[in-house]
């Protein structure tokens, strides 16, 4: 039995994600590591609730825990690559909606914890083989500040004068979630900044956690009133940024993607890995600026780990999050920022210009629910034909494009995307499959 799932543990608050939940799984944690620490949280209603149940598993074993209060999790996680903290765990759902709340664990290297790890932990948890430590022999919790050195690292990366030479103006929509507390102060250290959905609340009435096209038009509507050369939207845990061009345009996030692929090419060469859903533009993009790209399965744990393995220069998802090797190994809202405008600034080019350079490929995405995902996709493969890839889930490709069928990490649902060079067709071919689905479903 999997407590992990493509994104820590996560559930609905009071429902699935209960004290009982987190304290156990603290214990658990606490009874794999042993040292010290590092704890953030997201703005969540149910962070300190979570948090204070987990932080009691981890000192009841010993541990001392560093808490950072609420934070990004790429700043928790470059805290604990560059400090001599033993691990971290972040309470977060991050896109999820605001019913739900999560627990992730960090490794001492800053990435999220591998499968192999978790399954110990998840042993641990399972058969209640937890660390006893004597009345004496409990950890301490100690307040930590980790914003400023997140910040500082960033920027110590970037080419801070080139960015402020050219008075850019950025909207940041932090979404009333961690971002809060970074992205403002990040992007006003280079450029004219306008913050929209800056005050953390855990119901997010500004708007909701997940960056889409439909939750960010008020980011579109306010660059386009401001002036602004780019908007930033950040989801709830600011660890994925989704831009908007200085004409009020959404810009897809294959396409801030292979934008700053192609840089990353242009000035070192090498690898750029990313998974099998993303779209065909990254790879003809980095192909064209003399790179290559390796796919992986879906998660960002699972692309971060291949980059380390074979030394990539870039790596990122179709969803806004984007990995820079140099800074560190998981998706980071943060750096991303900076490294847009940074692009931008050498290049001398506005957003929308860079952004027309990708080659175009229209991707339609939508889902199924399905509580049975291994039976339905067993069922799928038993039905279609042709050229297949299962990497992750079922990509078929087909003369018009891809469709590529995977059970969703976190939802009980099949999520289904097509790709071709025709939006219409990506629609059709992405329905025809959601059709099939829904049948073999009515049968199961």
């Amino acid at each position: 039995m999997r407590l992990f799932g493509t994104n820590g543990v996560r559930g609905v608050v009071n429902e699935d994600m209960t004290p009982e939940l987190a304290l156990k799984l603290g214990k658990a944690i606490g009874s794999y590591f042993e040292g010290n620490i590092a704890i953030a949280t997201d703005t969540r209603t149910g962070n300190e609730m979570l948090k204070n149940a987990v932080i009691s598993g981890l000192i009841s074993t010993g541990n001392n825990v560093m808490d950072a209060k609420i934070a990004p999790s790429p700043a928790l996680q470059y805290y604990v690559k560059n400090t001599d903290v033993d691990a971290g765990v972040i309470i977060t759902a991050s896109h999820n909606p605001p019913q739900f709340d999560g627990i992730k664990v960090i490794d001492r290297d800053g990435t999220e914890l591998g499968k192999e790890k978790e399954e110990k932990i998840e042993e641990i948890f399972f058969k209640e083989n937890f660390r006893k430590k004597a009345w004496n022999e409990i950890g301490r919790v100690y307040d930590t500040d980790i914003l400023d050195f997140y910040i500082e690292g960033i920027l110590s990366l970037s080419d801070v004068e080139k960015i402020k030479e050219k008075g850019f103006k950025v909207v940041t929509d932090c979404g009333n979630g961690a971002g809060s507390y970074t992205m403002p102060y990040l992007a006003g250290s280079v450029a004219k900044v306008v913050s929209l959905n800056a005050h953390p609340d855990g119901n997010f009435p500004g708007r909701m956690p997940e960056p889409t096209r439909e939750n960010i038009r008020d980011l579109m509507a306010t660059v386009k009133a401001t002036g602004a050369d780019i908007g930033v939207a950040y989801d709830g845990d600011a660890d994925r940024a989704i831009f908007v061009d200085e004409n009020g345009n959404y810009v897809d996030g294959d396409k801030s993607l292979a934008a700053m692929a192609g840089y990353m090419v242009e000035k070192k060469g090498g690898v750029v890995v990313t998974p099998v859903s993303t779209s065909s533009c990254v790879e003809e993009y980095v192909k064209s600026k003399g790179g290559s790209v390796i796919y992986t399965k879906v998660g960002s744990p699972i692309v971060a780990r291949k980059m380390i393995e074979i030394k990539a220069v870039f790596g990122g998802e179709e969803n806004g999050g984007l990995i820079f090797p140099q800074h560190q190994y998981c998706r980071d809202a943060g750096m991303s920022t900076i490294a847009m405008l940074e692009l931008m600034a050498k290049k001398d080019k506005p957003l929308s210009e860079i952004i027309a350079e990708i080659p175009k490929y229209a991707i339609y995405k939508t889902k199924v629910e399905c509580k049975e995902k291994s039976k339905m996709m067993n069922e799928i493969k038993s039905k279609i034909s042709g050229k297949m890839d299962f990497t992750d889930g079922i990509k078929v490709f087909e003369d018009d494009g891809w469709v590529l069928i995977r059970p969703s990490g976190t939802e009980p649902i099949i999520r289904i995307y097509a790709e071709s060079m025709d939006e219409e067709k990506a629609r059709k071919m992405a329905e025809r499959y959601r059709n099939m689905i829904k049948d073999i479903a009515s049968n199961l």
